[in-house]
């Protein structure tokens, strides 16, 4: 019976793997490709001659774009450190009143992009906001009787970058602590270990490759706004390469600028690499039971509670009230017919985006099911660097070439046709898709390849013995299968693009603006009520996939909580 088995199998084989996998294969590269195309045009500007464009900025303006970015950077590195790890130890291994409340709702931050953070604060603790009135009414102050800070500088920056972004470093922190082994735990106590000494000598060091991994994330979407650093008055390279191409009109030095930044970003990849090094950490099959925790109780449980409780009233309840009564009290201006073409607007935007990233993501993902070797890897990695690169530098990449398409294109029809085809690609609603697509690839693969990854693969080898090819077998065998976690892929990017701002700027087409670049504008013009509607929306829409991951975290906690 076994050499009728064999004969068919190798029967098989030759038409199976050579024909089908490598048409696979064409097309993940070509994907890749296409995707890494806007990355790669940039570096390869580095070394063109801008002419006397950049030595005006290098003398002037680049040095302090640098020492900006770099604070700011530090800045916002240093507070997500501090409050990410700090709550997710807190939450993890300490038990205090709502304790188990906050394991889900300090995740709530990142459902507010930091632009709106900076729009709300400004209009509450400016001079006519209710904290400087109540002083002066409580104190008889007036104007210049006092000192009070100002949130519109690059310390204010890096506080509303801090506040929204510690979610990163926290939800990774609170997985990797989740994860460690309680025997490791427990013998530290049995050494004579504080719970304090237990965090800095086992914890933390267990912990660091996923900490790492949360502060890059942090420091990258750092280095991509362009909302917060512009309204608030800080030149960074964003608003450096915004301002070089629609200020200046100089395109090959705004590209050149984009360079640098994402230098910037190769920087900080390579950084997160150089910090583990040869290290591996390891955990015992100890780690699926419940993790001892340390009951506090009097002044160190307020102090717990406190500590968990400011981030999360500053990263999102105190800007989304604020949010909600400026849009009550101004109804009527906030919620005006234009503010719902310009959600029309993000919503097709968002559904097309998310629609092609999910298609795209499914078959990069069963591409490399179906022949994992080096290259498709490589290309696989390739495609998802795009999530690393700040917008504006996306931006700049994909206008460039594209224009000098177009013109090629009209230069080529007016030749052989005397016709003119103008712009067929700049200034396009495909232009700005391409955009996203470029950026936010990363979220949708990487969540179709963990829903692709949990089917066995003995799955496809019963599609195949059905007489189903590769794609009646993704068709009609996964895709039903994954429905959630395609579902899950594509929500995810459907609210990216929608707080997405510094790619939205610049690429979008001529009057189709969305409600992340209203809320811009009507801030710059400090028309807050106006702005408070649309703003407001986007933090509605936003808190979608923070639902999604508190619902995983309570998840999480049940595994834990079985008994061993």
């Amino acid at each position: 019976m076994e050499k009728p088995t064999q004969s068919v199998t190798s029967a098989r084989q030759p038409f199976l793997f050579p024909v089908r996998l490598s048409g696979w294969t064409v097309v993940v590269m070509a994907i890749a490709l296409l995707v890494a195309t806007p990355v790669l045009f940039i570096l390869g500007n580095i070394f063109v001659d801008a002419g006397d464009v950049w030595k005006h900025l290098a003398s002037t303006v680049l040095w302090r774009y640098i020492t900006n970015s770099f604070w700011l950077m530090m800045g916002v590195g240093c507070g997500v450190l501090v409050i990410g790890v700090g709550t997710a130890w807190l939450v993890t291994m300490c038990g205090f009143p709502g304790s188990r409340l906050f394991e889900w709702v300090l995740l709530l931050p990142l459902a507010a992009p930091a632009y709106v953070l900076a729009y709300s604060y400004t209009d509450f603790l400016e001079f006519s906001g209710p904290i400087q009135t109540t002083l002066r009414n409580v104190f008889g102050w007036g104007y210049g009787d006092y000192w009070f800070p100002n949130v519109r500088s690059l310390w204010g920056a890096i506080a509303m970058l801090t506040l929204v972004l510690y979610p990163y470093v926290y939800l990774l922190a609170r997985v990797a602590f989740l994860e460690q082994s309680v025997c490791t735990l427990e013998a530290s106590r049995s050494l004579g270990c504080s719970p304090w000494r237990s965090f800095v000598t086992v914890a933390l060091p267990l912990a660091r490759p996923a900490i790492m991994a949360g502060l890059s994330l942090a420091l990258m979407e750092t280095l991509n706004d362009f909302g917060t650093v512009q309204y608030f008055g800080v030149e960074t390279f964003t608003t450096g390469i915004y301002r070089t191409w629609f200020g200046l009109g100089e395109r090959v030095a705004a590209a050149q600028l984009a360079a640098f930044l994402l230098l910037f970003v190769l920087w900080l990849i390579l950084l997160e690499r150089w910090s583990r090094r040869r290290a591996r950490y390891y955990q015992s099959v100890a780690s699926q039971r419940r993790l001892p925790s340390y009951r506090l109780i009097g002044i160190r449980s307020v102090g717990a509670w406190l500590a968990c409780f400011l981030p999360l009233g500053l990263g999102f309840l105190l800007p989304a009230s604020i949010l909600l009564e400026m849009t009550l009290k101004n109804a009527t201006i906030a919620l005006d017919s234009r503010f719902w073409s310009f959600a029309r607007h993000s919503f097709i935007l968002a559904v097309v985006t998310s629609v092609l990233g999910v298609a795209i993501a499914l078959i990069m993902a069963y591409g490399l099911r179906l022949r994992s070797n080096a290259g498709m890897r490589f290309a696989a990695r390739l495609a998802s660097m795009g999530y690393a690169v700040p917008g504006s530098v996306i931006a700049v990449g994909i206008l460039i070439p594209i224009g000098q398409l177009d013109n090629t294109i009209d230069a080529s029809m007016r030749t052989i046709f005397g016709l003119s085809t103008g712009l067929l690609l700049s200034g396009t609603i495909t232009a700005l898709v391409y955009a996203y697509l470029v950026r936010f690839l990363a979220v949708s693969f990487s969540t179709v390849e963990a829903s692709l990854g949990k089917i066995k693969p003995t799955l496809d080898d019963a599609a195949r013995s059905l007489g189903y090819s590769s794609s009646e077998t993704l068709v009609k065998v996964h895709t039903p299968i994954m429905r959630g976690g395609l579902l899950t892929a594509g929500m995810l990017v459907f609210v990216d693009v929608m707080k997405e701002l510094p790619a939205t700027m610049i690429v979008r087409p001529f009057n189709f603006d969305t409600l992340a670049v209203r809320v811009y504008n009507l801030a710059s013009d400090e028309r807050l009520a106006e702005a408070s509607g649309s703003a407001l929306a986007i933090v509605l829409v936003g808190i979608i996939p923070v639902i999604l991951l508190s619902w995983q975290i309570a998840r999480s906690r049940q595994t834990q909580n079985l008994p061993s």
